[in-house]
């Protein structure tokens, strides 16, 4: 069986109201997703479909993890995420996308795949910097010895052009008081 079909909703038999349905999403999922950012993680969503007579609105909840590498040492760490995202589905004569997230499908249409929206979804749970967290006494969960890296190459490197801008900046100050 094609794992993607799990990611299909199949609305046509439902009735006005409110119907639940949930996803769980592993590193399979991403091997789908030629260009994905992610690789590995396992998120859980919770699916409340909310059926009225000429539309659908989706309401997800997600949460879990996702494994990626720490933007400061490189080693792979969880990521715990979660988050809230709404889809409306309209149907109408052709299939488009109104907007980010106002889609209009056909009136014959059946079933939703909503594996799309879902990666998505879990691409925008991702924070812009990743990186490790702190333990309970603030201290870096970061590769120790990459951090001591990081911070002698900072101690031992200074650009001398630097030095000239600091001086500059510091005449400056000088002159206005």
């Amino acid at each position: 069986m094609n794992y993607m079909k799990h990611f299909m909703i199949p609305f046509s038999g439902l009735k006005v109201g409110n119907h639940p349905f949930t996803f769980e999403i592993e590193d399979k999922f991403f091997e789908h997703f030629e260009y994905s950012e992610i690789k590995k993680g396992k998120i859980h969503i919770e699916c409340m479909l909310e059926r009225q007579a000429k539309m659908m609105v989706l309401h997800f909840e997600m949460s879990g993890f996702i494994t990626l590498p720490c933007d400061r040492c490189g080693e792979e760490f969880d990521l715990p995420v979660e988050g809230r995202q709404k889809l409306i589905v309209k149907f109408g004569t052709d299939h488009h996308e109104e907007t980010e997230d106002i889609l209009v499908i056909m009136e014959n249409e059946h079933e939703l795949d909503v594996s799309q929206y879902l990666y998505e979804y879990v691409h925008l749970l991702l924070p812009i910097r990743k990186v490790h967290g702190t333990d309970e006494q603030g201290n870096s969960l970061c590769d120790p010895e990459v951090i001591r890296f990081i911070q002698e190459i900072e101690d031992h490197t200074t650009d001398p052009r630097w030095e000239v801008l600091k001086k500059l900046k510091d005449n400056d100050k000088d002159n206005n008081n």
